[in-house]
């Protein structure tokens, strides 16, 4: 193992030992900023509710450039399934085996390592670097970085931020998102009258009253999507009714569902959308409604250009360009932010058992934030 191969697998190591299940901390940021306090970077931690939040800076010029991630991790699962202690990194034919190791404690190392790399080349960089870490990114997400872009960030001037989440789809470099859906999700009650099943005049089946109204919810066009987003999409996660007897016509149904919605779109048009077509069916109903996020794209993004160049260079592979997959926290510094893109390892193996990355991949990773690093904060001019 080559000594600049040494040094990012080493930090992983450090930081997969950290035990950080959402919103636990476990002393992950304490590493990382143990790590960029020795470069001249000023530290400040921000506690609330149980979440850790971390901002690290160097440098005061602009642009600005942020990273953006995350030290929590989900939940481990059955432990007996992992083929290796999931906080205990492994290595085994150079795949690297770890809770974190992709999502997304792989680009923390990555990112760390290449901003090593870059100081230790020049002190003077044209620009300021800031470093953004919350451990609530992988539960509620709400004492994390949609808490600091509304207060401790919302007057800080960002020109441009990297999210490293895991963007890839099978290789390295395959894939940079520059933006992400919206998700609105809802939970509907309808209510029928409970009765014999043997004299349905005497009850109303809310099975019966709400299937026609199901398949227009499914066929409704919300919107037609735009070259970088898919349609709109409706999708039902659960639907529940029944009194526990066959013989029974229940009384309530309920039903969980979600959008996956466009910039062609918002909220507020796809609740007045759901609840006209309810309205006009007639039925007795209730819906309780969460939205965990806005729509978010980075047009004409330059630090797009400038990892698509890196990734170019590094793997010699072409990236495509996608706005797919759940939300991430680039949809909280897109408030604040008009240059956002995702990059990181790849996602296949993330909230799995036996979560994976390679040492090659986070070698790479590690490069070709050093070039956007290099292109971002040395060549240009401010």
């Amino acid at each position: 193992m080559s000594a600049k191969t040494h040094d990012v697998y080493a930090m992983l190591e450090k930081l997969i030992s950290c035990q950080s299940i959402t919103p636990d901390d476990d002393g992950c940021q304490d590493i990382i900023s143990d790590f960029l306090r020795g470069f001249g970077f000023e530290i400040k931690t921000i506690e609330k509710s149980g979440v850790r939040n971390l901002i690290a800076t160097y440098g005061s010029k602009r642009p600005r450039l942020a990273f953006v991630g995350h030290t929590d991790v989900v939940p481990i699962g059955e432990i007996d399934k992992w083929s290796s202690p999931p906080f205990k990194l492994h290595e085994e034919n150079g795949v690297l085996f770890g809770r974190g190791t992709s999502d997304m404690k792989g680009s923390i190392a990555s990112m760390l390592i290449a901003i090593e790399e870059l100081l230790r080349l020049s002190k003077e960089i044209n620009g300021s670097l800031m470093i953004i870490l919350t451990s609530d990114e992988e539960g509620p997400a709400i004492h994390g970085i949609q808490s600091l872009v509304k207060d401790e960030l919302k007057n800080t001037k960002i020109d441009f931020c990297l999210v490293g989440e895991p963007s890839c789809k099978e290789n390295l470099g395959d894939t940079i998102k520059n933006g992400r859906r919206g998700s609105l999700s809802g939970s509907l009650e309808v209510r029928g009258i409970q009765g014999h099943i043997a004299y349905p005049q005497n009850a109303r089946n809310p099975i019966h009253l709400f299937s026609p109204v199901l398949q227009k919810l499914i066929n409704q066009e919300y919107d037609k999507g735009n070259e970088y987003f898919p349609p709109t999409s409706f999708q039902v996660s659960n639907i529940s009714s029944g009194a526990g007897a066959n013989n029974i016509i229940p009384g309530v149904l309920t039903m969980d569902f979600n959008f996956r919605y466009s910039t062609e779109t918002n909220a507020d048009k796809l609740k007045n959308t759901v609840v006209s077509i309810l309205d006009n069916e007639g039925i007795d109903y209730s819906i309780k409604w969460s939205h965990s996020g806005e729509p978010y794209l980075s047009r004409n993004s330059e630090l797009l250009d400038v990892c698509s160049r890196a990734v170019q260079k590094v793997t010699k592979k072409d990236a495509m360009i996608s706005t797919d997959g759940g939300t991430s926290d680039g949809r909280f510094m897109a408030k604040i932010c008009n240059d956002v893109i995702e990059f990181g390892l790849v996602n296949k193996s993330i909230h799995k058992i036996n979560e994976s990355t390679t040492l090659d991949n986070i070698v790479m990773l590690k490069d070709i934030y050093k070039q956007v690093l290099q292109d971002i904060l040395t060549i240009k001019q401010s």
